[in-house]
């Protein structure tokens, strides 16, 4: 255990079994599926973003490295910006068709939801 992994255990009081181990609760990382088996959702929002209108690519299934690899090559091919985490990624503008063909050539199961 290393020196500052103590202060990680928040709410820990004592423990009187002799075979107990602490989990600190880091997981390992999510093992990322394969392209043709992640069912991703295209879809266009604009909820509490000023009026501004996003593409938004759900449900990819894997480690964060992964998703911002396919964030950043989402963004490359569309020319605008945007933002990977928490399993979501966001493009600028409405570039649906585009992304969905993007992930389609790349062998991703996407398909359009929503308006």
């Amino acid at each position: 255990m290393k020196n500052n992994d103590w202060k990680k255990r928040d709410g820990v009081v004592y423990s009187t079994s002799d075979n107990f181990e602490f989990q600190t609760g880091e997981e390992e990382s999510e093992k990322t599926l394969a392209s043709n088996q992640q069912n991703l959702k295209v879809l266009l929002d604009k909820k509490a973003r000023a009026g501004k209108k996003v593409t938004l690519i759900e449900g990819f299934i894997g480690s964060d490295e992964d998703l911002k690899e396919l964030g950043k090559m989402l963004k490359n091919k569309c020319g605008v910006g945007g933002s990977a985490k928490d399993g979501e990624i966001l493009i600028q503008g409405d570039h649906r068709d585009k992304v969905l063909q993007v992930l389609q050539a790349a062998g991703y199961k996407a398909k359009k939801s929503g308006g």
